[in-house]
């Protein structure tokens, strides 16, 4: 089986793939003080308590990062507790089969690379890549499958944290879809302000990314993904498919273009 590893800043999502298919999957917080030791502690609890998993081998494992620091203690995992397991990390000279077409390339995130990787193979291109995330992150890819550009919001969770610690009256509350648009009390005002704000936002930057990346933008698919993609999505006339195992995907795409 196939151990795949996305770190994002706040979250990391951790599947587990039987040939094409995610068979289990876990979502941990990032902790950027997190040695290599606890990791592997945490990871062999979850894979122990799992019922699908009894006497299951791990036979591969396949890791992006976008905090350096995890990164260099997931290698340090890698390396003490499955030193005899094939390890891909994202990293350059990792082959992904992705252009990069960006003024500096090696700004662009691994997590966004391996996206990309994902939805061509999955959707074909042109195609735009919605990630909720730490932030909400649209990447642009062309039909020939380059990535050829990014637009980078502030995520769900930043904008409710920020709004929280501004307003002396307001306080974070649970991301569910209101009533109603027009609230009628504080909470739902603030809950509508959210799912509606950012769907009014994906929208908008959608259309105008999809007007420059094609001559015909319903030609290009849009793709969601992400731990906060759930609330937006039902909510948003401009995307076509949720997907939120896209990363863990594209991680099994390069584990496997590499080891071929």
């Amino acid at each position: 089986m196939l151990l795949t590893i996305d770190v994002g800043n706040t979250h990391t999502v951790l599947g587990l793939f039987e040939g094409e298919d995610v068979i289990e999957h876990w979502r941990l917080a990032t902790d950027a003080r997190r040695t290599a030791d606890e990791i592997a502690v945490v990871l062999q609890g979850l894979l122990a308590q799992s019922p699908l998993l009894k006497g299951a081998d791990i036979s591969g494992i396949a890791i992006c990062s976008t905090v350096p620091s995890v990164l260099n203690e997931m290698r340090e995992m890698c390396r003490r507790y499955y030193g005899d397991v094939t390890a891909v990390i994202v990293e350059p000279g990792v082959r992904t089969g992705v252009p990069v077409r960006m003024d500096n390339p090696k700004e662009v995130g691994s997590d966004r690379i391996v996206n990309a990787l994902a939805a061509i193979d999955q959707y074909g291109g042109p195609c735009i890549i919605v990630d909720f995330g730490t932030a909400t992150s649209f990447d642009a890819v062309s039909a020939k499958g380059e990535y050829v550009g990014a637009v980078t919001a502030p995520g769900i969770e930043i904008s409710v944290d920020a709004l929280a610690a501004a307003g002396a009256q307001l306080h974070k509350v649970e991301l569910v879809r209101p009533r109603s648009v027009i609230a009628k009390n504080t909470v739902e005002a603030l809950q509508a302000g959210i799912i509606y704000g950012f769907a009014g936002q994906v929208d908008g930057i959608v259309e105008r990314m999809a007007a420059e990346l094609a001559d015909d933008p319903d030609d290009v698919t849009v793709v969601a993904t992400g731990g906060h993609a759930a609330l937006v999505v039902s909510e948003s006339r401009s995307i076509d498919v949720h997907e939120p195992w896209l990363t863990l995907i594209g991680l099994r795409l390069i584990y496997n273009r590499n080891t071929a």
